[in-house]
């Protein structure tokens, strides 16, 4: 069963991570949501529900594969808890803007996006649900920090199914910046783009990462 603490950090990296949704999807949000004679609620619910099932079946699939080396060795599982454990340390870095680290790891997704990126700018400007639902689901695998980092604490444990749902629920906690980028409004993203709730949405997730390690040390010990 999916910890609660694990949920709520999975939607505390989403929402936190506003800013960073709007540079890395505000733009061809606004886009899919500005095609003359489409319904815009529609366009924005389309692409953000397509977006956040890519995020699960990731979650999935990196669940599988630490299920998978459960089985081949310990060491491998420890390794990998100890890599979320640093990757969830940078990340409430990146969002208490005290270091900014995790951008680098986003080179390591474009040998996925390469070959996705041009069906992406065929898809775009179409109002045919399929076309938009599918343009999110493509667009969820735009090279990201945040999501490679929540995929390393998914993958330590070693779940497919909560993994999936830990995806899920980080993708509901990026809907609020991406959506009102869907259309072209500013007024809901005050809130989490405040100074005070970034730092404290940091702090939060620093504490989980340094607790994560703690546990692997006493698994260790």
């Amino acid at each position: 069963m999916t910890e609660p603490l694990s949920l709520l950090a999975a939607l505390l990296i989403g929402l936190s991570g506003a800013s960073h949704c709007l540079v890395m999807c505000g733009g061809i949000a606004a886009a899919a949501g500005n095609v003359a004679g489409q319904n815009k609620i529609r366009a924005a619910l389309l692409f953000n529900s397509g977006r956040i099932l890519s995020y699960a079946l990731a979650g999935f699939l990196v669940g599988l594969a630490g299920l998978w080396l459960q089985t081949l060795h310990e060491t491998l599982m420890v390794t990998l808890r100890l890599l979320a454990g640093v990757m969830l340390i940078l990340m409430g870095l990146y969002i208490g803007r005290w270091a900014m680290l995790l951008t680098r790891v986003e080179a390591i997704g474009q040998l996925i996006w390469k070959p996705i990126q041009p069906i992406t700018q065929k898809l775009l400007g179409r109002t045919d649900s399929a076309s938009q639902l599918l343009l999110g689901m493509l667009w969820g695998w735009l090279p990201c920090g945040l999501i490679y980092s929540t995929l390393s604490w998914v993958a330590a444990n070693g779940d497919p199914l909560n993994g999936a749902l830990a995806m899920l629920v980080f993708g509901l906690g990026t809907w609020p910046a991406v959506f009102s980028a869907s259309l072209v409004s500013a007024s809901l993203m005050k809130l989490v783009q405040h100074t005070l709730m970034r730092q404290l949405s940091g702090l939060l997730l620093i504490s989980y990462g340094i607790w994560t390690l703690w546990a692997v040390g006493q698994h260790l010990l």
